[in-house]
């Protein structure tokens, strides 16, 4: 039986102390200088925050009583609130998280034996509308900032006890920017968390344990790999656009031919970094041979894997997962063909942590939404 955990959240207090969560290098030295500290004790914070995991200043004790107090002064070392938290029977814990303007966003781990995933959200809400994803029933309530996105780890970090960063061996030890929303509608404040999670001196993880996930923003795929250097996930689901039109909306601004045309343009695209597409099995939608073979033809020439994902029910779902043989059926057409296509095992489906079955109740900001 899942474990529903609820947490009696207060309301954020008004403060104008700084967050120095989700600043850069830079910013942090910037923001430091201006109280006339050394460039030497930037560096000892970011450590403290990044591979000790504090939270808070009297913690530091690399740092004198008189400077930890200054710094309490004007600054905070602030994570999201937790307003709930759930536990799968399989192990999968789902966090919804509470901002300061109380806005809320999903993330979850995912354990495997010895190591694990945590599933960053990017938006609270989604800028498109897929049509089985739950979330995207969800309007889109406004971007997450880099602080939003990396206290969404710290919060994860902490649940596993996880601090100080291990150097080998790793519970949580993959990223995958597969939550809610899309990365590529938010890419400056993705960028920027990403940056901060990848710092050797800090949280520490590599860049080939990092997957992003589109649903085919083709003119930020190649800055994706040419600046972030990260895996890359496609959310494709169909193989005609006169489906996926209606699966992926946005493949109606950038279709089924540019889309594959970025991917295969992907830096760093090759047989050892290949890109991953992922499809959703849909019962008597998009689940033939037919589809498995054209699948197969369109995957031509990019270095990739297909994900195939066994349909997450949610409340109201339009859609039913393919049945067990369908799902066989395709997945040994496509590894026929060369290509490797594993079959997602569904996680947390008890407490809809599940791929496609994320949402919040923030209510929609009155603001143009994003291009």
């Amino acid at each position: 039986m899942a474990l529903v955990i609820e947490k009696d959240v207060l309301e954020p207090t008004v403060t104008d102390r700084r967050n120095l969560v989700g600043l850069g290098r830079e910013e942090l030295g910037r923001a430091l200088a201006g109280l006339g500290l050394p460039a030497f004790r930037a560096r000892q914070v970011w450590h403290w925050i990044y591979h000790h995991g504090v939270r808070d200043f009297d913690t530091m004790t690399t740092l004198a009583k008189p400077v930890r107090a200054l710094l309490a002064e004007h600054f905070t070392i602030a994570r999201p609130a937790i307003a709930a938290e759930q536990n799968s029977v399989d192990g999968t814990r789902k966090w919804l998280l509470r901002y300061a303007d109380g806005k809320e966003a999903e993330t979850v781990f995912i354990p495997e034996e010895d190591r694990g995933a945590l599933c960053v959200s990017a938006q609270v809400g989604c800028t498109l509308n897929c049509a089985f994803c739950h979330t995207g029933t969800q309007a889109w309530v406004r971007n997450l900032d880099a602080a939003e996105i990396v206290g969404q780890l710290l919060i994860a970090r902490d649940s596993c006890g996880e601090w100080p960063s291990p150097q080998d061996v790793r519970l949580l030890s993959n990223i995958v920017m597969m939550g809610m929303g899309e990365p590529l509608y938010n890419y400056d404040n993705v960028a920027k968390a990403l940056g901060i999670i990848v710092d050797r001196e800090g949280i520490a993880i590599s860049r080939r344990r990092i997957t992003l996930s589109t649903a085919g923003v083709v003119p930020m795929i190649r800055r994706v790999g040419a600046e972030l250097g990260v895996k890359l996930a496609i959310s494709l689901h169909a193989v005609t656009d006169e489906l996926r039109d209606v699966l992926v909306p946005l493949n109606r601004r950038y279709p089924i031919a540019e889309l594959l045309a970025a991917c295969r343009d992907y830096p760093g695209a090759s047989n050892a970094r290949r890109i991953t597409f992922e499809y959703v099995m849909l019962k008597g939608i998009n689940d033939s041979p037919a589809d498995a073979h054209a699948l197969v033809r369109l995957l031509d020439g990019i270095p990739a894997k297909v994900n195939l994902i066994p349909f997450n029910p949610w409340p109201g779902a339009p859609y039913e997962c393919s049945t067990g043989a369908a799902i066989a059926r395709f997945a040994a057409i496509v590894n026929d063909a060369g290509y490797s296509a594993p079959v997602r095992t569904p996680r947390g489906r008890d407490i809809l942590a599940a791929c496609g079955q994320l949402k919040s109740a923030s209510e929609r900001e009155r603001k143009t939404r994003p291009a």
